[in-house]
């Protein structure tokens, strides 16, 4: 419980610390929001009065307390880009989007990871062996958005499998919505598979070298019975520290996939305010993608303690 409860107080602290940096860094470099809302006809009164209005005449320790309470309470204000809509709408309307992406994402990994390290392993020759290292070393080297262009080309134009550029929105038809989402998730979900496999494989290399595999194997114990009942369970606590790292890969290569495959997630919004200098919107988007990120890697270190009881000890608990 006590590691539980520190681990929580570092997640809110560093959240805080990625809020204090997003907002100083675009303070810095995102000019005169008022200016940009307004344009260039805009008379020096009227954005002097619209600086008042958004609170810009403030110091920045007064703008960013009030930022962080529109944040936390969801009163995000208005987009510049999108003429004045709101934010927190935005990010509403979106963010399922990007979380079935990135959830149908992490299943592909388990799916793919976990069959693949344990045939690796549960055969021990050289040609498995080799086959492995060929499949992990060119996925894990692949670039997700050239495997999305990959397979628009193969499943979309040559097996028409799909329609590229085709979206079918969550609220109108669900099945269709996730069937949009399968390649997409398959391009961001492969080459982090291979690092999944590779580092499984090698936990579980070391635990088959460990004494109590050994005392199954001299109890008659099968290499695919010791594998599975005693080898597996305890290779997935290191694994389970790189399935939490890679969540943000996960979130990172959305919002190129997103833009690769025509997604109206968080990604493509990231990034067509990038393009419009939505400096609002952007630095909203940016803490949000940060603390989902954080918040998921603090859930895998809890689960993590509570699956192996011996790390629980090893933190005095």
């Amino acid at each position: 419980m006590n590691f539980i409860c520190k681990r929580l107080v570092i997640t809110v602290i560093t959240l805080f610390l990625v809020s204090l940096i997003t907002f100083a860094a675009f303070n810095v470099i995102s000019g005169d929001p008022a200016s940009l809302m307004l344009g260039t006809d805009a008379t020096d009164e009227q954005v002097a009065a619209l600086r008042s209005k958004m609170g810009l005449d403030r110091s920045l320790p007064e703008q960013y307390v009030s930022w962080l309470i529109k944040f936390l309470t969801g009163s995000l204000g208005n987009s510049i880009r999108f003429r004045g809509a709101s934010i927190s709408g935005m990010v509403l309307e979106r963010l399922p989007v990007t979380f079935f992406l990135a959830g149908l994402s992490f299943i592909f990994i388990i799916l793919i990871s976990l069959p693949l390290a344990l045939f690796g392993m549960g055969k021990d020759n050289y040609v498995t062996h080799f086959l492995m290292n060929t499949y992990t070393t060119l996925t894990i080297s692949a670039p997700n958005f050239f495997l999305a262009v990959i397979f628009i080309w193969i499943f979309g134009v040559t097996l028409r499998l799909f329609t590229p550029g085709v979206y079918i929105p969550y609220n109108e038809n669900f099945g269709g919505f996730i069937c949009c989402l399968i390649f997409p998730s398959l391009a961001i979900a492969i080459p982090n598979a291979a690092m999944v496999v590779k580092f499984l494989r090698g936990s579980l290399s070391q635990e088959l070298d460990k004494a109590y595999v050994r005392t199954a194997y001299s109890k008659g114990g099968r290499r695919r019975r010791v594998l599975y009942r005693h080898a597996l369970r305890n290779a997935l606590i290191p694994a389970l520290t790189l399935l939490g790292m890679i969540i943000g890969d996960i979130f990172s290569g959305s919002i190129v996939i997103e833009q690769v495959f025509t997604i109206p997630g968080i990604g493509r919004l990231l990034i067509a305010s990038i393009g419009s200098r939505d400096y609002p919107l952007v630095q909203t988007l940016v803490v949000y993608i940060a603390c989902i990120v954080v918040l998921a890697n603090t859930l895998v270190d809890i689960a993590i303690q509570i699956i192996d009881p011996r790390i629980r000890i090893n933190n005095g608990e």
